[in-house]
């Protein structure tokens, strides 16, 4: 038996998933959420006075944002399992470079950031980072009155954030976007401007469901949020446009405790583990449907398959039927994430699914389309591909052994590692880029042999 618990160096590479052979009854706890934890950084980092942080995830993503933070002036101290966060009051006193990894939210939260800094700040992270594209994200913030710099390449990272008497504020002419995250950057930043910021908006923004959740954060910090960019009926957005405005006007935003909701994301794999093994069962505490956190709208999907996901003690109860009801067919533009895991169960299915919307899934830490394709393909599936969709036909598959390449990516390593649960011969090649966003991942795996 694999020894899952080992730290994460320690782990065999490649790492070999040993199937199930009977159904699991367990408890897990999933981390706090990497999108929401990486939105209390910056705003607590920014704000006046010190903030606690209750429960956020301690990941590569999060800690080198944090780290970054605090190089440009802000202070942290963990207490347990909290952070405290000794905000600057609008303004970095210090400049320097900061790296932030393979993270994309937190390259371009930390560009905005940046713009508030006293002194020179370079911003710069992987090589696999500094080909994701920025242009767009430093154009927003140049109309804002930012002067940011390329070091190198047009459009690319690293890049020099020099402090600018201009950066006051005002209008962004906001069209279509390759992420939500730029249109996120500028809204946590926003309150600290003397003019604030105003989306005027030409086209839908891109992920909206990014954007409402930092919405989400900054008004629980207090900030006023106009949001006429959509209709409503029954209190509920609808997909009309209204009035094509975003605005967030400058306030005083002041310290405050705050509690980090479990992580949808890493959640959405053990929802799919307890699919692919028939009478299996889950509960995962903290979750529920309310979330806003955009991956949670797996849980409709798993609805239509016919998996009982119930509400139970603040958390969700989780069950699967013997068999599937039926394919995949979603549009899974809300929550790309999850689309990973989804295309796990695609596999066990009996007939071909298909995913689409996922254009944003080119530019993540690897070309996730791709990625599955050649994965999914390499345990027999037969693929078809477009620009931003995924059809999996799974009656070619096979279970001889395969080594899954990760591309050093979390979201392969774990989606791949839970079907081993079910097919037999799957080992996964670098066990240790969950690190990314869940470092526990294996030792909360390990839990399902026991």
């Amino acid at each position: 038996m694999i020894d899952y618990t080992l730290p994460l160096d320690r782990l065999p590479d490649p790492l070999p998933i040993e199937p199930l052979t009977r159904p699991f009854d367990v408890t897990i706890t999933p981390p706090g959420s990497k999108s929401i934890t990486c939105r209390a950084y910056i705003l607590a980092a920014l704000a006046e006075g010190e903030s606690q942080i209750i429960r956020p995830l301690r990941a590569d993503d999060t800690d080198t944002l944090l780290k970054a933070l605090c190089t440009l002036g802000a202070e942290a101290r963990w207490e347990g399992d909290n952070v405290h966060i000794n905000g600057v009051g609008g303004r970095f006193p210090r400049g320097g470079r900061v790296n932030l990894g393979d993270g994309g939210a937190p390259t371009r939260f930390m560009i905005a950031a940046a713009c508030l800094a006293a002194e020179p700040v370079i911003v710069d992270a992987s090589p696999r980072m500094r080909l994701r594209p920025i242009a767009e994200g430093i154009d927003m913030l140049r109309q804002l009155g930012a002067k940011i710099e390329y070091v190198d390449d047009d459009g690319r990272l690293p890049v020099r954030v020099v402090p600018s008497e201009t950066f006051v504020g005002g209008e962004i002419d906001y069209r279509a976007t390759v992420s939500s995250q730029f249109v996120s950057a500028v809204l946590l930043i926003a309150t600290f401007l003397e003019r604030g910021a105003t989306f005027i908006l030409h086209d839908e923004i891109t992920s909206s469901r990014y954007v409402s959740l930092t919405e989400s954060v900054v008004s629980q910090w207090g900030v006023v949020v106009t949001d006429q960019c959509y209709a409503e009926s029954d209190g509920k957005r609808v997909s009309e446009p209204r009035s094509p405005e975003l605005k967030i006007g400058p306030s005083d935003l002041r310290a405050r405790e705050y509690a980090i909701e479990p992580d949808a994301s890493s959640a959405a794999y053990w929802m799919v583990a307890v699919v692919i093994l028939p009478h299996a069962k889950l509960y995962l505490p903290g979750m529920c449907r309310s979330s806003l956190q955009p991956d949670i709208e797996i849980v409709g999907v798993l609805d239509d398959l016919g998996v009982d996901v119930h509400e139970i003690e603040s958390g969700f109860g989780i069950r699967a039927p013997q068999r599937l009801r039926r394919a995949i067919d979603v549009d899974a533009a809300s929550m790309p994430d999850a689309s990973i895991a989804l295309a796990v169960v695609a596999y066990k299915s009996d007939k071909a699914s298909r995913l689409t919307g996922l254009d944003t899934l080119r530019v993540k830490e690897t070309d996730r389309i791709a990625a599955l394709a050649n994965e999914l393909r390499r345990i027999g599936c037969t693929i078809e591909t477009t620009d931003d969709s995924i059809a999996i036909d799974p009656s070619t598959r096979h279970d001889k052994p395969v080594v899954i390449e990760t591309y050093n990516d979390h979201r392969m390593a774990m989606a791949f590692a839970v079907l081993g649960l079910a097919r037999p011969g799957i080992s996964i090649k670098n066990p240790a880029c969950v690190s990314k966003s869940y470092p526990t991942f294996w030792k909360d795996f390990a839990k399902l042999y026991q």
